[in-house]
């Protein structure tokens, strides 16, 4: 993890905005009583209106932002989907492709060229994006690179009703707002926090909500009576439970950084999985650099696909990045494979293995498949699959 003391020194502007947003915090804090969950701070750091990471107009992925996606680094990894995809519309009549959080809109054009080209388009693409300024740039990319199919792509405010056919969400609950939990001496604290002096800082207290007690016992059952930090998701948790009562038919596909629930709570996985990431550097601090850094914790799977059971969706499949791709034939997607250009053969060979080595993506970031009465299973999940660890 890189020390917080060797980060970039943030602009004057960029300075000056983050101070206009730690004020909104600081006076969130007090109308609150003097506390707020990390949650609630999350949730400002990311997604104030105008002023959280999220919702500003920064430069956030790909080349020069603060991090990159698997759509940024290879079309191969949208182009494989795609074929995941197609095993889901074609058992539908007239199905849909619903995606949360589109983040350059590079995924879009990528998964609609290969379906095109494929005859196997839905009838339309929706995006539901939290960020305004992101919503913008996934516009113009669809104007610019596929002018032929912009209009099969539809942004949407709220979920649609009775909806059929396939939702993603590629890296979308890592950036949901998480509890924060301590556990020491056998007793369990959420989070919060406060201001001393003027500045931030965590501050230990009664946990918020009912829910996270039923967490706290489950976490404890598999940490033991040590000193342990931990995220619990409850947005994602509540986010999927929304999301089923609105899926007629069809699959979804989470795609994200994470664990299945024992390994997400392992007793030495002592200091949680919470990161930030400023100008390409990782770290572990999230209250500086307040709304100029993206704040993640990795995703726990097992609670997910419990959610996905209670709600009446089937838990089709739990994979690897890797063995999803492989599955979906991306060694076979290589389009370079007869050409003479020794470069282009190199880019798209590591750009491969990028996306599929247990060192890189591959095995860090898993595919959870959720499917509604489909009456095909779909064939390209069973590579690989681990739904005997959720």
């Amino acid at each position: 993890m890189t020390l917080t003391n060797s980060l970039p020194v943030p602009d004057r502007f960029a300075q000056q905005h983050s101070e206009r947003l730690l004020a909104l915090i600081k006076h969130k804090i007090n109308e609150a009583g003097g506390k707020i969950t990390f949650a609630d701070y999350m949730q400002l750091c990311l997604y104030a209106p105008g002023l959280g990471y999220y919702s500003a107009g920064s430069h956030k992925i790909g080349d020069g932002g603060d991090f990159t996606t698997a759509p940024e680094i290879s079309s191969l990894f949208s182009r494989s989907l795609a074929n995941q995809i197609i095993d889901v519309l074609q058992q539908l009549d007239h199905g849909n492709i619903l995606e949360f959080g589109a983040g350059s809109g590079k995924m879009v054009v990528d998964v609609l060229r290969e379906l095109h080209g494929k005859q196997c388009l839905p009838k339309h693409y929706y995006i539901i994006e939290a960020s305004a300024d992101l919503r913008q740039r996934q516009q113009q990319t669809i104007n610019d690179a596929i002018p032929e199919l912009k209009n099969r792509v539809v942004w949407l405010d709220k979920l649609p009703d009775a909806f059929i056919g396939v939702v993603l969400a590629n890296e979308v609950c890592d950036a949901m707002p998480v509890h924060r939990l301590h556990f020491n001496n056998g007793t369990s604290y959420e989070q919060y926090i406060v201001t001393i002096d003027d500045q931030l800082q965590w501050h230990d207290d009664v946990l918020s909500r009912s829910e996270l007690a039923d967490k706290a016992t489950e976490i404890e059952a598999l940490t033991g009576n040590t000193e342990y930090f931990t995220e619990v998701n409850l947005a994602a948790e509540g986010w999927l439970a929304s999301l089923t009562e609105n899926i007629q038919q069809g699959a979804v596909f989470i795609i994200d950084y994470g664990y299945p629930q024992a390994t997400y709570y392992h007793p030495q996985r002592s200091s949680g999985t919470l990161t930030c990431y400023y100008q390409q550097q990782a770290h572990d601090n999230p209250l500086i650099l307040v709304g100029l850094q993206d704040i993640t914790a990795h995703v726990e799977f097992t609670s997910l696909a419990q959610i996905a059971v209670d709600n009446g969706l089937e838990v089709a499949g739990f994979q690897s990045q890797a063995d999803f791709l492989l599955a979906a034939g991306i060694t076979e997607l290589n389009s370079l494979s007869d050409s003479d250009d020794a470069f282009l053969i190199l880019q798209q060979a590591t750009e491969i293995k990028r996306l599929t080595l247990p060192t890189e993506m591959g095995e860090t970031f898993k595919v959870l498949t959720l499917t509604k009465n489909l009456d095909q299973l779909l064939p390209k999940i069973n590579l690989g699959d681990r739904r005997y660890n959720l």
